[in-house]
């Protein structure tokens, strides 16, 4: 744990220099002279304080998409289904983990398509397919990292006793009463468990936005395009700072949930 904690941190830390670098307009050269300049054009250049917001707002979005999905699958892994059933139910949602990430994202890129599985089912009532764009992004992130928030849930639904539910029935409360006033509270540290995978794995992603994003950018494109084309390496240094101090709140934030207790 301390060897993987200082090659992490160390990590962190060299990103952090590196983004307090500057790169020479006329060679391309990175020259190692202290300057706040990349942050600089962060803060005061519209089109990146819009990108940031995007994807945190992306990100946001998918994260409650999937506990919106996740909840009722994992209440009726841990609480309904029989023990044979629920094994199966496991595997069930695991089984999309083992399948390659391009497969997948390639996969919803010919669903997504004008001439798609999408746009063929939907034809007969009128529906249409959203093309690719943001609506696709938030669609394929959802679908790619539900897992990731099933799981969590569905532990930590697993771990609340039953005695609860027939207390909640002694005393009068409905289905939904019990749901709402039992159950998700004591369920919520396993959400925002679940919730920190979602959030951060949306954050930071890049390849799916290139697949079906068309011409919309996420902080991980602006981060791959000054890495590679640009090859401006301490400007994409420091966009990259954006997602891990974002991380540093959200989890400071689901620290005091207890979350990371569920993790």
């Amino acid at each position: 744990m301390l060897w993987l904690g200082v090659a992490y941190l160390g990590a962190l830390g060299a990103l952090f220099i590196t983004s307090l670098w500057q790169q020479n307009d006329f060679t391309g050269a990175i020259e190692r002279v202290w300057t706040l300049d990349n942050f600089r054009d962060l803060f005061t250049i519209d089109v990146y304080r819009t990108i940031t917001f995007r994807t945190i707002a992306i990100a946001a979005l998918v994260t409650v998409v999937d506990a919106l999905l996740a909840f009722p699958i994992a209440l009726y892994m841990a609480k309904v289904a029989s023990p044979r059933l629920q094994r199966l139910l496991v595997i069930s949602v695991l089984m999309p983990l083992w399948a390659s990430y391009l497969v997948k994202a390639y996969a919803w890129r010919g669903m997504l398509s004008e001439n798609g599985l999408i746009a063929w089912l939907g034809a007969p009532f009128g529906i249409d397919t959203p093309g690719y764009g943001l609506p696709a992004t938030t669609i394929v992130l959802a679908y790619l990292w539900l897992p990731y928030m099933i799981l969590p849930i569905y532990a930590g639904l697993e771990r609340l006793p039953d005695s609860l539910w027939e207390a909640s029935a002694d005393l009068g409360g409905g289905a939904w009463t019990t749901l709402r006033r039992v159950v998700l509270p004591m369920a919520f540290p396993a959400i925002v468990a679940g919730s920190i995978f979602t959030f951060s794995l949306s954050l930071g992603d890049y390849i799916a936005v290139r697949i079906v994003g068309g011409t919309s950018q996420l902080l991980g494109n602006v981060v791959y395009d000054n890495v590679g084309a640009a090859n401006n390496l301490p400007f994409a240094a420091a966009v990259a700072t954006i997602p891990v101090v974002v991380m540093v709140i959200y989890l400071a934030a689901a620290r005091r949930t207890g979350a990371l207790e569920n993790l």
